[in-house]
């Protein structure tokens, strides 16, 4: 795929006829789409700012759960709704940054058939292996993998996932051939880590939390620039030699195409007046999650680096998802 400039078209070149529509009423409630099901991480997110953000918006914010096509089917929703300010649509990265990189045909292009809003979180990647595993860094894992060729191999949630190319990027940087086993969600990679059936998995940090804390599996590094929040005392990939191996997964909050600045403005500041909430803080913290924020600007910005940053991964891979 080609590099894409992600800048929403300014509202004074468009026609008249296509000119954006009237401000959100108060009276009228914002349907917020998650294109994942009810319970999930990007889901309690959505409810938690959602709650804070009628406040201050001063109108309900209501939660619309579109499962389907990995968040695809939300977006395409998004493409097509009103410009009014009653749509926004918080989705993870995968969305508007990887899908456009893994699928030939899609049914919306961010760069046009999204408004960005805002930042919601981030959150980090671990490399992880069995708790009793002798290996306890990165550069040892990078060892054994030279010494034993036949072995070398990692695990991801999924084929075309973050975990995927972010292995593949520690292949790369780390000079070594990795082959990449697929399993069908976390959990089945913490079964496959633990039982030794693959020498290492990469997942959303929080994934490994839980038996990283009881010992059963060791992250031995995080994928920030700094390290994760809820995991002080493990060094990032960036610390341990390998400064290119950076990248971090992140929700954004976006609105339909051509929706109005003042309308995206007075979101954006509702959504940062939720994310600098302590108890908001706390909870996503407990999740995981490091909040984001900033001005939609910021949020193009950030899809214009990953873009730049796994573009090249994906395509060396020669990975496409249909």
């Amino acid at each position: 795929m080609k590099r894409r400039h992600l800048l929403v078209t300014a509202a004074a070149s468009l026609p008249l006829l296509h000119a954006p529509q009237a401000l959100a009423q108060s009276d009228k409630p914002i349907k917020l789409l998650v294109g994942f099901p009810p319970g999930g991480s990007i889901d309690t997110v959505a409810r938690t700012i959602a709650e804070k953000m009628r406040v201050d918006l001063n109108q309900p914010v209501v939660i619309e759960n579109k499962t389907g096509a990995g968040g695809r089917l939300a977006a395409e929703l998004l493409k097509n709704a009103p410009a009014d300010g009653t749509t926004l649509m918080i989705t993870p990265v995968v969305v508007p940054v990887l899908a456009p990189l893994v699928f030939s045909k899609l049914p919306y292009n961010p760069a046009t058939d999204f408004t960005p809003v805002g930042h919601v979180v981030n959150f980090n990647f671990g490399l992880a292996v069995k708790g009793d595993s002798p290996i306890k860094s990165v550069s040892e894992f990078v060892a054994w993998l030279k010494a034993n060729p036949q072995k070398a191999s990692f695990g991801s949630p999924a084929a075309g996932s973050l975990p995927h190319f972010f292995g593949l990027m520690l292949a790369r940087e780390a000079k070594v051939d990795m082959v990449h086993i697929s399993y069908n969600g976390g959990a089945p990679l913490q079964t496959a880590v633990l039982g030794d059936q693959v020498p290492a998995g990469i997942d959303v940090v929080f994934e490994f939390l839980q038996n990283h804390r009881a010992g059963k599996a060791r992250i031995i590094a995080t994928s920030g620039r700094a390290r994760a929040k809820v995991l002080p005392d493990v060094p990032t990939f960036a610390e341990q030699g390998f400064p290119n191996i950076v990248g971090q997964g992140w929700f954004g909050l976006y609105a339909p195409p051509k929706t109005a600045s003042a309308e995206v403005e007075r979101v954006n500041k509702a959504l940062n007046k939720a994310l600098a909430s302590p108890d908001v803080i706390e909870k996503f913290l407990s999740l995981g999650l490091e909040t984001g924020g900033g001005s939609a600007a910021d949020l193009s910005r950030i899809m214009e680096v990953d873009t730049n940053r796994w573009g090249p991964i994906v395509r060396a891979s020669g990975f496409k998802a249909d």
